[in-house]
């Protein structure tokens, strides 16, 4: 179990996405899409395709995380 800082949003993004993606792709993309800064400490969501497979891009203190 992650727990999270008070005060962090969770972003699901809209649409589909590429999930071959990863931190630099989907970074890009929190920053161009949502114009939001990815290293900000809140979760990012993406979705694949077939809706079967999410991605989730958190930074740290430690640095950035991506979850499958």
């Amino acid at each position: 179990m992650i727990s999270l800082p008070s005060g962090t949003r969770i972003w699901l993004v809209a649409g589909v996405t590429d999930m071959r993606k990863s931190f630099n792709g989907l970074g890009e993309l929190v920053q161009h899409a949502l114009d939001e800064n990815p290293f900000s400490g809140h979760l990012f969501i993406f979705r694949g395709r077939k809706g079967d497979t999410i991605k989730i891009l958190w930074a740290d203190a430690d640095g950035l995380c991506l979850l499958r």
